[in-house]
């Protein structure tokens, strides 16, 4: 089988990936809070044996006992990065609405006790006071979660997170800043929570406010995922078309070196 198959066939296996990332972040275009991912590509190159052998020039006429090195350099997707830049804010109204202007996040607990971070502040008070996401997570304040007086007519978040339910100070909101946002990995729902092994430094979020009555749109330009999911499709096709001749041009030496034999 030439080289050309597999080529072909690895190149293809990389847009079908590719693809499927272009796919989530166009599903997600209108999802508050949403971080589009990001691919990247390194060659791997394909050696063979005699590669690695260097053999010592006794003669400048002496003919080589091997072929010259060949090496094949195919390209594949190495990894995903998610990309943490400014959405745009867009206004609601709500008072329970909050976004955060820079890099910071949000901190939520879980459920079962665990912390995430989050960058959707679309918030709701459930029936214990308690301001909490759609999914039920509670929206941790310095201190613990964020627990709203009852009979309160209006709320107001401060730029650095401060609560004032009726001009009356309540608590803070806990908005933090890493020294790496790398670090962090999709959970769904809009969460993100620590990569295995490493560990999210929290620093003083100097350079993050929040903003009240506003949601933060996904970082998606849709014109450019468009535009990447056209390119991709287009690389599919012509990657089926090099398999498709590579394949009927083996057929034909198979079968006329059998009629030679």
């Amino acid at each position: 089988m030439q080289s050309s198959m597999y080529s072909a066939l690895f190149g293809a296996l990389t847009s079908e990936h590719r693809l499927d990332i272009i796919a989530n972040n166009l599903a997600n275009a209108n999802t508050s809070g949403f971080k589009r991912e990001q691919y990247t590509f390194e060659d791997t190159f394909v050696a063979y044996a005699h590669d690695n052998i260097m053999e010592p020039s006794l003669d400048l006429r002496q003919k080589k006992l091997f072929p010259p090195p060949v090496h094949l350099a195919r390209p594949r997707i190495a990894g995903f990065k998610t990309d943490f830049s400014q959405g745009g804010l867009k206004q609601t109204g709500s008072q329970l609405d909050l976004a955060i202007q820079g890099p910071g996040f949000f901190k939520v607990q879980g459920v079962g006790g665990d912390e995430y971070y989050t960058r959707n502040g679309n918030l709701h008070k459930n029936i214990d006071g308690e301001l909490v996401n759609s999914r039920g997570d509670r929206l941790l304040g310095v201190g613990g979660p964020v627990v709203m007086p009852e009979d309160v007519s209006i709320i107001e978040f401060g730029p650095d997170g401060q609560i004032f339910a009726d001009n009356e100070l309540v608590g803070q909101v806990q908005v933090v800043e890493l020294e790496d946002p790398q670090v962090l990995e999709k959970l769904g729902h809009n969460l993100f929570r620590t990569k295995d092994g490493l560990a999210a430094v929290e620093v003083e979020p100097v350079n993050s406010q929040v903003v009240q009555g506003f949601l933060e749109s996904s970082n998606i330009n849709v014109v450019e995922e468009m535009v990447n999911m056209i390119e991709t499709q287009r690389a599919f096709e012509a990657y089926g078309k090099v398999i498709s001749e590579t394949n009927d041009t083996d057929t034909k030496a198979i079968q006329r070196v059998g009629k030679a034999l």
